[in-house]
């Protein structure tokens, strides 16, 4: 299946298949190596995280040392909701530039 762009899709309104996932998975490319963020990206990242964290956001997880990206899965969806909406102040105060 395929979308109106030609790029393969999966259909959601087929069951899972695991034997042809089993079967497919070697065939499917590694994935992309991580690309290594500058030391002031990373250094801009912590500071970000240690002031959330500062301001009451005591969940909020550090960046990740190679990449500098803040992993979504470290909270739960409704604390990311809730940070845009309810921490609004400490996140403009954390991210001027953002």
């Amino acid at each position: 299946m395929y979308t109106d762009y030609g790029a393969p899709r999966e259909d959601k309104s087929k069951p899972w298949n695991e034997e042809a996932h089993r079967t497919c998975a070697p065939m499917l490319p590694p994935p992309p190596k991580p690309q290594p963020a500058e030391p002031a990206q990373l250094a801009a990242a912590q500071k970000e995280s240690a002031c959330l964290r500062a301001e009451g956001i005591s969940w909020y997880p550090d960046p990740d040392p190679v990449t500098a990206q803040i992993d979504d899965r470290k909270g739960t969806p409704e604390q990311w909701s809730s940070l845009k909406r309810d921490h609004l102040d400490a996140l403009k105060k954390c991210r001027p530039d953002g």
